[in-house]
């Protein structure tokens, strides 16, 4: 494997990085406080404040509701620019590789090879429609790596959950094997708002060590 030089602004880069990260961390804890916050009225984002009758729900603090879901979506696009800003960061800090390359195909994925991963979930289920299936995700799709989380940090499914809240309306790269290929596959997909459940239509399900 042959590496460029470091950038002479990389060490620069890596310090402007890392607060970035930082930050990416508290504004994260402030996502996820509002959430509690809708969790505690027993709603999510996109449930109706108003009854059938027309007139505030009465079993919600309406007021409270409403200014969680706009801070929300204020701090996911604050989110959005952290990441890119992350993401910009690090190529500029870290060395780029010069014999390293992949090849798109038709289903806009890439095969890559990741030899160290290892399989922590797996898809049980695709909705048609969906944002799943619009990715190309597939049942018995081994998950190898889904954004940040991989079988090194994953704990359990809400690590998973995490990414997909703090992505919405932004690109996850999620690196499976699939059933009968040897190489791994890297399939970009979009969380948001369908016509169907969730942001994501699909199901992913842990996989014990034994079954790796």
């Amino acid at each position: 494997m042959v590496l460029n030089k470091m950038n002479p602004n990389s060490e620069n880069a890596i310090e402007k990085t890392l607060q970035i990260m930082n930050d990416k961390g508290k504004l994260e804890k402030e996502i996820d406080d509002l959430y509690r916050v809708l969790e505690s009225n027993n709603v999510g984002m996109n449930e109706s404040l108003i009854d059938d009758d027309g007139f505030p729900r009465n079993d919600i603090d309406v007021y409270q509701v409403r200014h969680a879901r706009h801070r929300i979506i204020c701090l996911l696009n604050d989110h959005k620019l952290i990441m890119e800003k992350i993401a910009e960061g690090l190529n500029k800090s870290l060395p780029s590789r010069s014999n390293t390359s992949s090849t798109q195909n038709e289903n806009n994925y890439c095969d890559i090879k990741l030899q160290d991963l290892e399989p922590f979930a797996s898809v049980t289920l695709v909705s048609p429609n969906s944002p799943a299936q619009a990715c190309g995700l597939e049942v018995n799709d081994m998950v190898l790596q889904f954004g940040s989380v991989n079988s090194s940090n994953f704990r359990n499914m809400q690590d998973i959950a995490a990414v997909v809240r703090y992505s919405q309306g932004s690109k996850i790269n999620v690196v499976v094997k699939k059933k009968g290929r040897n190489s791994h596959i890297t399939l970009e997909l979009f969380p948001k708002t369908w016509s169907g459940d969730g942001l994501l239509g699909c199901k992913i399900d842990p996989v014990e060590a034994v079954e790796r």
